[in-house]
């Protein structure tokens, strides 16, 4: 009875184990798919990486998808002595950390007063920021242009991050409010009951409870700010405030024949390198932010 009664638990556990697991076919299907997008994805990073570590006659004479030949690092050397690409990265650095700063603290603001305030013109300006969306910065650029002009404030890095953190900053909104909704008002009404004011609140109780979703929406406007081409090509002209898009742009035409492959690559394996760090500094909390609103 006994052998009996732990066989029968066994083929029940086997049984519950393999309740919701899907057929084979669907598993290997899903882990074909999977190798393919991975080497989709690491296949040209193998080879940007590989390229950039060669010289020029290295590249042309070598196999380039074999790591032969030795590493040169002329290719970096070309890059920050001969290209001014060191003051384009710093342009860029500077950039894209003002307009994280801006967008989402501006947006997390916007987002609690929309939120707690709850009046008609709280209502009207959300409404309005929305519109935003519907309206792609191409569309507006020229508009965009006459205004910096006559402002005079064309060329000028402080007018890329208004402009840039404009540009983002209706989809930012638009994720806090989403998020700071679901906060539990009785949260809110706690610290009211204790005598908290709108700025207590909002220091204390939502930019706190709001880290995860802060978090997308700066991997979001570093995104937008550090690979934007169009508004520093149509907003600056001087190499003083050029950034890494323009920047990567010229690399082309460093050699005196065609282009310089392992230049270009090096140049291109740079301007990754700082995205790649600020996900991996802000990955736990934008997995959290995600999770988040996808169960809202």
């Amino acid at each position: 009875m006994k052998g009996n009664s732990e066989l029968g638990a066994r083929s029940e556990r086997a049984r519950l184990a393999s309740v919701g697991r899907p057929a084979w076919p669907l598993r290997l299907g899903a882990f074909l798919f999977g190798l393919i997008w991975l080497l989709i994805v690491v296949v040209p990073v193998y080879y940007m990486v590989l390229t950039s570590f060669r010289s020029d006659s290295q590249y042309l004479s070598d196999n380039p998808w074999l790591p032969i030949g030795g590493v040169s690092l002329s290719s970096y050397r070309t890059v920050f002595s001969g290209t001014g690409l060191a003051t384009d990265f710093r342009n860029s650095i500077v950039l894209a950390a003002a307009t994280v700063a801006v967008v989402v603290l501006a947006s997390l603001a916007a987002a609690f007063r929309i939120v707690t305030r709850g009046s008609r013109f709280a209502a009207v300006s959300f409404r309005l920021l929305l519109f935003g969306l519907a309206v792609p910065i191409q569309a507006i650029v020229i508009p965009i242009f006459v205004l910096v002009t006559k402002l005079h404030i064309y060329d000028t890095l402080p007018t890329l991050v208004v402009v840039i953190s404009a540009s983002l900053i209706a989809v930012a909104v638009l994720l806090n409010v989403n998020y700071v909704r679901a906060i539990p008002k009785e949260l809110f009404d706690a610290m009211a009951v204790d005598g908290a004011n709108q700025h207590t609140v909002f220091f204390q109780l939502v930019l706190p409870m709001s880290r995860p979703i802060m978090a997308v929406v700066a991997i979001f406007a570093g995104l937008g700010a550090w690979n934007n081409f169009l508004l520093p090509l149509i907003l600056t002209q001087s190499q003083n405030d050029s950034v890494l898009t323009l920047g990567l742009v010229k690399l082309s035409t460093v050699a005196q024949y065609g282009v310089d492959v392992p230049i270009v690559m090096a140049g291109v394996l740079l301007s990754v390198l700082p995205l790649v760090i600020l996900y991996v500094g802000l990955h736990r909390q934008f997995v959290k932010g995600l999770g988040g609103l996808a169960l809202r």
